[in-house]
């Protein structure tokens, strides 16, 4: 039996995924792990993980399904990350994850002076820098952390670490350089030699392949540490959201991707390259396929610590939270737990539940959670407006739509219609997507067709206006306060 290989590194787990060439899933194997976070806005993975895990699960398929014929092998991963290896190959560092990860926030206004300004790096890259910036990363490591620096002879991300071990080849995708700003322009899809000599000085880019283009065959030594066969080829793999962007067919124009994860992310495709403030704009997986994306700090990660803390079960939680109704009985949350990235860029901004009583039970307090998740696509959302373009419908996938409440209150708020896909495993099965179009003729429309559509409830819309404009006027009127304990934390 013929089957391609997808594997997603995700902040909490590695899933891998052996699918037909008719988009059916024949297998599925998940490792967890965690992010380290050595102190307040440091947020780090041991790079070693990331090939363990991969070898780890690659040989658990083999052995669940004996007889397929792997042909091919497509990876995705968190990102924009940073992990730094020596001229062996060995991780340095411990590897600087996206932008929860806010260490270079204090370097930003002066790296964008040095650059000519917030509208020179824009127009050039896209975006302004923010810590979501691979770039600005790079730059901490190298001003902080000289001895480290010195010895580094590359810079992966998940995706291009594997890719690397796999097949020998140092490559990034054009979208994960997209967002390793302001090394990166978006309007010729190059590397800046003169901001990579200033900020990056002395480190090789890699080499530059589109998301579904072949980075090389599996070398013999990464057949004998996975199982695989020697000599398939692996494509150059992305970040994942847009892994899981492509699982879904998100490439249309007017309609924004929703990955629920334990970060959300949104991608929403424009005809050309269009700054928005607050937001990152980045070329796609493809040519010629740019978009406008944005990011949460946390969402997932609130319902995950807040479970813990209660030793609740999935099922349970969210059957309260559904008897809780609009607005939670009065509780109203920021869901900024680990600072938030877009549209607001404030690392400091801190997690605030306001409204609470000793009424309130565990079900108030989730779908608090999902309501204030729901609030920030909204913001997200009108910002994008606000810059021309257009939001009219979306799409999810991801893990957060077990039971189907969270994107129904996101619908609801937001006021748009949404498209839940027959497969939602996430960024590992576009990742196998991508592997299969290697070898194949295959349509994404054709594996993974609409299930089931939400159309947003007018009545329950009308009921969280007053919510929404609550949400907006409580950041405002508590940041002074929230920041003066950020910097006591």
């Amino acid at each position: 039996m013929r089957a391609v290989l997808g594997l997603d590194i995700g902040t909490s787990s590695t899933k891998a995924l052996l699918v037909r060439f008719d988009g059916h899933v024949i297998a599925e194997v998940v490792r967890h792990h965690e992010v380290d976070r050595p102190e307040q806005g440091l947020v780090e993975m041991d790079g070693a993980v990331w090939w363990d895990e991969f070898g780890a699960l690659t040989r658990e398929l083999l052995a669940v399904v004996p007889d397929v014929d792997v042909v091919s092998v497509g990876v995705s991963g968190i990102g924009p990350c940073v992990l730094l290896t020596d001229d062996a190959g060995e991780p340095l560092r411990p590897a600087v994850l996206y932008g929860i990860d806010t260490r270079s926030a204090a370097m930003l206004a002066d790296l964008t002076a040095e650059l000519g300004g917030e509208d020179a790096v824009r127009q050039r890259c896209g975006s302004a820098l923010s810590t979501q910036a691979a770039g600005a990363k790079l730059a901490w490591v190298a001003r902080h952390e000289p001895a480290v620096w010195e010895r580094a002879a590359r810079f992966t991300m998940p995706s291009s670490r594997v890719v690397e071990l796999l097949t020998g080849e140092y490559v990034l995708d054009h979208h994960s350089a997209s967002q390793t700003t302001p090394l990166y322009d978006v309007h010729t899809n190059a590397w800046i030699p003169e901001w990579c000599d200033r900020l990056a000085p002395g480190l090789p880019m890699p080499r530059l392949l589109w998301s579904g283009d072949q980075a090389g065959t599996v070398t013999a030594a990464a057949a004998a540490a996975t199982g695989l066969p020697a000599g398939i080829p692996v494509t150059a793999g992305t970040i994942d959201a847009w892994a899981e962007g492509v699982s879904v067919g998100e490439s249309v124009p007017g309609r924004m991707f929703l990955q629920y994860g334990t970060t959300m992310f949104m991608i929403v495709p424009t005809a050309e390259p269009t700054p928005v403030p607050g937001m990152w704009t980045t070329v796609g997986t493809h040519p010629e396929q740019p978009s406008v994306s944005g990011g949460m700090a946390t969402s997932g990660a609130i319902t995950e610590w807040l479970r813990r803390l209660v030793d609740g079960d999935w099922r349970s939680m969210l059957d309260e939270a559904d008897a809780s109704g609009i607005g939670a009985r009065g509780l109203l949350m920021l869901p900024y737990f680990a600072g938030e990235r877009t549209p607001i860029a404030d690392p400091d901004a801190r997690g605030v539940i306001a409204g609470l009583t000793v009424r309130h039970t565990r079900g108030d307090l989730y779908r608090a959670t999902l309501e204030a998740t729901a609030y920030a696509v909204r913001h997200n959302v009108e910002v994008l407006r606000d810059a021309g373009v257009v939001v009219d419908e979306l799409v999810g996938a991801g893990g957060g739509l077990l039971g189907r409440l969270w994107p129904r209150i996101v619908s609801d708020v937001t006021g748009l219609p949404q498209t839940i896909p027959t497969v939602t495993v996430g960024a590992a099965y576009g990742s196998a997507f991508l592997a299969a179009a290697l070898v194949a003729d295959v349509d994404i429309a054709a594996w993974n067709r609409p299930a089931e559509r939400i159309e947003p409830d007018p009545v329950a819309h009308a009921a969280y206006e007053q919510g929404y404009r609550d949400y907006r006027e409580l950041y405002e009127a508590t940041k002074a306060v929230v920041h003066r304990l950020a910097a006591r934390s």
